[in-house]
């Protein structure tokens, strides 16, 4: 019971504060992350020390090095945080914008205007760095947030809640602007997506299972955060030494993330060429391979594919790796066994990039560069608040617009409908 009130009040208090938040001005939102940006600076000390608690705390309980990796922060990570800031700060503010114009016959005036979603509730695991750049993207689009960190990053979570609630008062703002579910109760997380009342929309971020039950259990809509299983298609007509370069950073830049490259699909044409040099470099890395029989002939050293590995995302240094016969056999394979998140082509081949990019049904898609460029960040978006895969509402990479709805407006001169 007391958790329960607990949850319900803090989300009757984001929902309050998002009426605040409504109608505030660029400038003012621009200043308030700018201090957010500051003040965090000031306090990267007081954060990393939280941040060695939980990172020793997740070594005694056993969690994973993708994980860790996850949950780490560092000066340079900050550095990044407090870059996506003022990124965002220099980004137009979507609110209050008209478009969509036109005259009706009748003489009036229909536009829409972008709007705040309202109160918005994001669950989320392991990475703290969700913490800032979730709150910086609902504020400059003028919504309040509920934030649900996992347990994992508590101590972490509480520090970075702290930096943006002293940025709050300072600008004369209510610190329930956002608020924090400061518990590791994963009751918690029941409580939070039953409070349509006070929320508008509930983002999770993190592993299937989880967000595939608070789909299932969630009164409040549900923006879903989808997993990676990420393909890279390497065409018979692809530059290989360029296709080696984009294989090895999609996969071992950052494998712990959404969208780095799972999968290797290579036609058939150039596997016997390509495939014993990058899979050389990937297992010299530390890369196991998990490969179909063709792949196998080719290159001796790789583990056999089950069947089950084809939808796997891993989240660490394995890759999936299967010859294809043509572009079509590529495309349905991934239209079947990806996850709809970051796919993309290497060829010099213009057509059948096309072809992928028009055939391939995922949130992003690529023609020759990395999957890793699915980042709010890196697409000019300032920060995400996740990358969605389902298609109503968002797609892909969610930024400032993202956070907003609309409204029409209609303007009259005494009209009445006959």
């Amino acid at each position: 019971m007391i958790l329960k009130k607990l949850v319900e009040n803090k989300a009757k208090a984001v929902k309050a504060a998002s009426l605040e938040l409504y109608n505030l001005t660029a400038k003012k939102k621009n200043r308030l992350l700018g201090k957010i940006a500051s003040i965090l600076l000031f306090k990267s000390k007081d954060i990393l020390r939280a941040n060695a608690i939980d990172m020793e705390n997740g070594r005694k309980t056993g969690l994973s090095v993708s994980l860790l990796d996850r949950l780490l922060l560092n000066e340079k990570r900050i550095e990044m945080m407090v870059a996506g800031i003022k990124e965002v700060s220099a980004l137009n503010d979507p609110v209050g914008v008209l478009y969509d114009k036109k005259h009706m016959p009748n003489g009036l005036k229909v536009e829409r205007m972008r709007v705040p979603l309202g109160a918005i509730g994001i669950i989320y695991e392991a990475r703290p760095n969700v913490t800032i750049d979730a709150a910086v993207l609902c504020l400059k689009a003028g919504n309040s947030v509920l934030l649900r960190g996992g347990s994992e990053a508590l101590n972490s979570n509480k520090a970075l809640v702290t930096v943006i609630k002293k940025a709050l008062k300072m600008s004369g703002l209510p610190s329930s602007c956002v608020e924090f579910i400061d518990t590791a109760d994963r009751a918690a997380v029941d409580i939070m997506i039953k409070q349509e009342k006070y929320l508008d929309v509930i983002i999770p971020r993190g592993g299937q299972e989880m967000i595939r039950y608070i789909i299932e259990k969630s009164s409040v809509p549900v923006i879903a955060h989808g997993e990676g299983n990420c393909h890279i298609y390497v065409g018979k007509a692809a530059d290989l030494k360029v296709a080696g370069d984009i294989v090895f950073n999609a996969k071992t830049q950052r494998p712990s993330v959404c969208n780095a490259a799972e999968k290797l699909l290579v036609h058939k044409d150039i596997a016997a060429k390509f495939l014993p040099a990058i899979l050389k470099r990937l297992a010299d890395y530390g890369v196991e391979i998990r490969a179909d029989k063709a792949v196998r002939t080719i290159y001796k050293k790789a583990k056999a594919a089950t069947e089950s590995d084809w939808y796997k995302e891993y989240h660490d240094l394995i890759i999936g790796v299967k010859q294809v016969k043509s572009i079509e056999e590529a495309i349905k394979h991934i239209n079947t066994y990806g996850s709809h998140h970051s796919d993309a082509v290497v060829s010099k081949d213009k057509n059948a990039c096309r072809k992928f990019l028009r055939e391939v049904d995922s949130a992003v898609v690529f023609s020759n560069t990395s999957t890793r460029f699915n980042d709010g960040f890196e697409l000019g978006l300032g920060a995400e608040i996740g990358i969605s895969t389902q298609k109503l509402h968002a797609r892909g990479p969610m930024g400032l617009t993202e956070l907003t709805s609309s409204k029409f407006i209609v303007t009259g001169s005494g009209q009445v409908r006959k």
